[in-house]
């Protein structure tokens, strides 16, 4: 692309490309601007155990790239992004060999939950049955419309997800596996368990688990990163990686700029261009607990002592929902846990592909404080052996990254944050700042599309696709955003 383009992107991550292929579809010149050697943010695969051990470094299981409107419209399948359902979404091990399991079916979950199975219907069917509707209002608006249809189950999913999901747990179920299952998806959100809006997300991970799957990329999260540049490409856009911009100046005369970034890096680039309340309200943005995060390559599969565990995409080892609780507690507070809620994916399990020779890998996380550098391998692997014993004795090699470590490879995981700010209720309604337009910074024609806006964290798009269409309307004067380009032939 030669001269100046319509429109910059900066970060390359799900949201910046997804911004960019919106701009694109309106027949503009748009050009992405990328840190790393790679595009791809958060959705990387790199073989950093062994040679031909492929571990996606952030996001790699896809539930909300599966139901989001966006990627629905974008068309995985004809850009040959290949989803692979594993035939047990995710699995919470107890103590004594036994395990909660979420299917694809809800029937089937609910029936393995014994006593508590009429409860598990009476929660998730009439979540199912909206669950199209909620996933469009909660995406695609950004909470600031009235729902054009499902209002009233809209307004009862808000009302019923908005205390602690402990208190959801206890309410509808007696028994310590279907409370334990709610826990440990709502747990995603890396917040205190007993805070407001972690029972949405509970209720919402749990939905999708009975919707379109927790399903994870042939090939690794770097496939749909690679086809999201590629459509780009295909309509004149170009990417330029190994580029890192410090200072916004270097797109005057540039119509638009958008920045997959986090809002402190957009303060850092804009410099004196920002006014003093602005830059006051972003410096109060909180970013959340950071990660610490190892990948194993494995000899063979994890030895779940459930046989039921070893059919699963996702495991959450935590224990009983109280002890999940108390462990996410710990973080939230600025301590480390010697029983911390694990979240482990076992991608071999659907994608044999992912290593070489009959080989497996395997990953976790846990969350710990805002910027922490405290070793967590021991905790992990003890949480694992609680529930595979033998665990240790298939590891061929491992990988950590503590919370700076996530920084320094994606600068937008802001002390190891990699949701790019705490997901808390008040963040989640003013997402960078308390504006009704969010994306719209205070210099004309330049626009935050990370997932420090609304709807927040997750491989969905909107963030970058709600400020392109923003972009459209008041740069371009294109009120009605056109729909992505099909993939060629």
């Amino acid at each position: 692309m030669n001269g100046t383009p319509d429109a910059v992107v900066v970060g390359a991550g799900p949201n910046g490309l997804a911004a960019a292929l919106r701009l694109a579809a309106a027949g503009l010149s748009v050009r992405v601007v990328e840190r790393g050697n790679r595009a791809g943010g958060g959705m990387r695969t790199e073989e950093v155990t062994l040679p031909g051990y492929r571990h996606d470094i952030c996001s790699t299981v896809h539930p909300m790239a599966a139901a989001a409107p966006f990627f629905q419209e974008f068309d995985l399948a004809s850009r040959g992004v290949r989803l692979l359902q594993p035939e047990i979404n995710f699995a919470h091990p107890l103590d004594g060999g036994r395990a909660a399991l979420s299917f694809h079916s809800l029937e089937r979950t609910a029936a393995e939950l014994g006593a508590d199975a009429d409860a598990y219907r009476r929660l998730f069917g009439p979540l199912l049955r909206r669950a199209d509707e909620i996933t469009d209002f909660f995406l695609t608006s950004a909470f600031r419309r009235v729902p054009t249809r499902g209002a009233i189950g809209i307004a009862e999913f808000g009302l019923q997800g908005l205390p602690g999901v402990g208190w959801l747990a206890r309410r509808y179920f007696d028994h310590d596996a279907a409370k334990a299952l709610i826990a440990g998806a709502a747990a995603h959100g890396m917040l205190d368990l007993t805070r407001p809006l972690t029972a949405a997300l509970g209720m919402f991970l749990g939905m999708m688990s009975h919707h379109q799957g927790w399903p994870l990329i042939q090939g690794g999260s770097q496939e749909l990163a690679d086809a999201m540049v590629t459509a780009l490409e295909q309509q004149g856009g170009e990417v330029v990686t190994g580029h890192e911009v410090t200072d916004l100046r270097e797109f005057d005369g540039v119509p638009a700029v958008l920045l997959d970034t986090s809002p402190g890096a957009f303060v850092a680039m804009a410099g004196d261009r920002v006014h003093p309340g602005y830059r006051r309200w972003v410096q109060r943005y909180k970013h959340g607990p950071g990660v610490f995060k190892i990948d194993w390559a494995l000899s063979e599969p994890v030895p779940w002592a459930n046989p039921d565990v070893r059919r699963a995409g996702t495991v959450h080892l935590a224990g009983t929902l109280e002890e999940t609780i108390a462990g996410e507690a710990a973080p939230a507070s600025g301590r480390v846990s010697d029983k911390p809620y694990v979240l482990a994916v076992q991608p071999t399990v659907v994608d044999p592909s992912r290593a070489p020779g009959g080989g497996h890998i395997f990953w976790a996380y846990v969350h710990v404080p805002h910027g922490s550098t405290v070793d967590m391998t021991e905790a992990i692997e003890r949480q694992v052996e609680r529930f595979a014993p033998g665990f240790r004795d298939t590891v061929i090699a491992r990988y950590t990254m503590n919370a700076q470590d996530m920084q320094a490879w994606n600068p937008s995981d802001v002390g190891g944050d990699i949701s790019n700010g705490e997901a808390s209720l008040r963040q989640m309604l003013a997402r960078p700042v308390p504006r009704w337009n969010t994306y719209k910074t205070p210099i004309h024609g330049t626009y935050l599309a990370s997932a420090a806006t609304p709807p927040g964290p997750a491989v969905h798009g909107h963030c970058g696709d709600n400020a392109a269409r923003v972009a459209l309307r008041e740069v371009f004067g294109v009120r009605h955003a056109p729909r992505l380009r099909p993939a060629p032939g």
